[in-house]
């Protein structure tokens, strides 16, 4: 019967021997094995913190707009009324908050010239599902929609290019006809790169003063926001149903919500973690490779030591489980080395990034590091084993 113990104990001796090589040839497997638990970890945060981006820009969000033709007027009967907003609030189950916006490019007359802004009229429930920080001042009340009162909230890029460092709270604006006093300050509560209305330069006011400029009540786009998430699909389809039921059949409307980008950015995140992981592979492959060219050299290295072991009495599973245990020790040491490096950079990392991010590390990544990298050493090691394994004793004894 073969002494499992006794082989185990002159692999050990043997790597304790060429400490240095041994060291030398698990570095690979250190490389690889730590980029794998990264990998996933940087895909896994890196997707964490996108998703979070977008769902910052609304909860739940539906919006619909209805579909222009380029250079064709469209029928009033076409576009979105307060009507509209109001049927989507009380017909359809699900809906929390319902908003419409208008927008209207102006421009602004201060004592410093005139600038081009964007002119957002905006409903009450805006700021609630849009969730826009106030930086200074206040928001609308519900006073400031029923009077029509002339005020208005600059963006925060608006209000320093406006005013620069003075408080733009209180004083006044004059926007066409019409002078306002500004009583807050906002900023997105994530950047929305185009997906959303606001721009640097967005100027919001109550939605009912905006009949003013437009001459009509209509909503560019309307903002619905369901109660939970599993809500948004069945929303869509009855906001669309309700809109073309309450709309000539000619008039066409888009309807979204951020499903689509959502699944485009864990798209995205799910393709580059598995490139990067081919990567790590790759450098799992490269390190077995160099484990079994180590190893080879070790054979022949060592191949009257093989002889006397047989000369001995070692039989051949011993001598072929030895150098396996050898390419197990070397792979699943560099790998639990890797894995603590890969464990240990992200704790670090986590001291810099943002306080409401946290960096996720995934089981599944550890147990398939050390699982492929302990695969890798016992597959490319097995060449070098089952060499050292065949060696006849009186030709291993007389080798030189």
């Amino acid at each position: 019967m073969m002494d499992l113990r006794e082989t185990f104990s002159v692999a050990v001796d043997a790597l304790r021997a060429n400490k240095m090589r041994a060291m030398l040839t698990s570095l690979g497997v250190i490389i690889g094995s730590a980029s794998i638990v990264l990998v996933v970890t940087v895909a896994l945060t890196s997707r964490k913190f996108v998703i979070s981006q977008i769902e910052a820009i609304g909860s739940n969000l539906v919006w619909a707009e209805m579909i222009k033709t380029p250079d064709k007027a469209q029928p009033f009967s076409y576009e979105l009324t307060l009507a509209d907003m109001q049927a989507v609030r009380d017909t359809i189950p699900g809906v929390v908050v319902v908003a419409g916006t208008h927008e209207l490019p102006m421009t602004v007359v201060t004592i410093s010239g005139e600038r081009s802004v964007n002119l957002i009229g905006v409903t009450e429930g805006y700021q609630e599902i849009r969730r826009l920080l106030i930086l200074r001042g206040r928001y609308f009340d519900s006073a400031d929609m029923e009077t029509r009162s002339k005020v208005c909230l600059l963006t925060k890029e608006l209000a320093t290019r406006l005013y620069g460092l003075e408080n733009p709270i209180g004083r006044s604006i004059r926007m066409g006809e019409l002078t306002f006093i500004v009583i807050g300050v906002f900023k997105e509560r994530v950047q929305t790169f185009g997906i959303a209305d606001i721009t640097e330069d967005s100027v919001i006011i109550p939605f009912t003063l905006m009949k003013y400029y437009t001459g009509r009540e209509v909503l560019g786009v309307l903002n619905v926001q369901a109660s939970q998430p599993e809500e948004v699909p069945r929303v869509q389809r009855q906001v669309e149903i309700l809109l073309k039921s309450r709309h000539p059949a000619e008039a066409q409307y888009s309807v979204q919500t951020l499903a689509a980008i959502l699944v485009a950015a864990r798209d995205i995140s799910l393709a580059l973690t598995i490139v990067l992981i081919i990567i790590a592979f790759i450098a799992l492959l490269i390190s077995g490779i160099g484990i079994m060219n180590i190893m080879l050299v070790t054979v022949k290295e060592r191949t009257r030591e093989i002889g006397i072991r047989k000369a001995i009495g070692a039989a051949r599973m011993e001598i072929l489980y030895q150098f396996l245990i050898e390419a197990f020790l070397i792979s699943g040491g560099g790998a639990v080395i890797g894995i603590l490096i890969g464990l240990l950079l992200p704790v670090v990392a986590q001291q810099f990034m943002p306080g409401n991010l946290r960096v996720p590390v995934s089981g599944v990544s550890v147990i398939l590091a050390f699982v492929v990298s302990c695969s890798a050493g016992l597959f490319f090691g097995y060449l070098p084993a089952s060499q050292a394994a065949r060696l006849q004793p009186i030709e291993s004894l007389r080798y030189e």
